[in-house]
C-alpha cells in the first residue's frame, strides 16, 4: 500500500482591510515577528512555529461581518494563562478569558481588529 503524503503546517492566510494596522496588532500586541513582506500587499508573520500570511484586501468585507466564519485557527500553547496575561497587558482583544472546557482543554478566544477569531488551548492533565 502506498503511504499517504503528510501535510505540514505552514501558514494560515488572512485577508485584511488595513495591512499596516493588522501587522502592528500582531507584532505589538500578540508578539509576532515579521519574516517577510511583499510591497504593500503581503506580510508573513510568525510566533514560534505559528505563521500567518496576511494580505491587503481593502474592498472585501471585514471578518467581523461574516459571523462564525471569522474563526480561522486553533492553536495549542503550554501555558494559556501566561499567554493571556502577556497579551491582555498589551491590549489584546480577548473574547473569552481562559476557561476549562469539558473536553479537557483550557481555552481562550482572541480576535483581531478586523474580527478574525482564533482559539488558543492548553491540554489539561487527565485525572488519575
Amino acid at each position: 500500500m502506498t503511504q499517504r503524503p503528510e501535510l505540514t503546517h505552514y501558514a494560515c492566510v488572512l485577508a485584511v482591510q488595513d495591512l499596516a494596522a493588522t501587522s502592528a496588532y500582531f507584532a505589538d500586541v500578540l508578539g509576532f515577528g515579521e519574516e517577510w513582506r511583499e510591497a504593500d500587499d503581503w506580510r508573513l508573520l510568525a510566533r514560534g512555529t505559528v505563521k500567518l500570511m496576511i494580505g491587503r484586501c481593502p474592498d472585501e468585507r471585514p471578518a467581523n461581518a461574516i459571523g462564525d466564519h471569522s474563526y480561522f485557527a486553533y492553536f495549542h500553547v503550554d501555558d494559556v494563562d501566561a499567554l493571556h496575561a502577556e497579551i491582555a497587558a498589551r491590549g489584546a482583544i480577548i473574547r473569552q478569558a481562559p476557561a476549562d472546557k469539558p473536553w479537557g482543554i483550557r481555552e481562550m478566544e482572541i480576535a483581531t481588529p478586523d474580527g478574525h477569531r482564533m482559539v488558543i488551548g492548553q491540554i489539561l492533565p487527565r485525572p488519575a
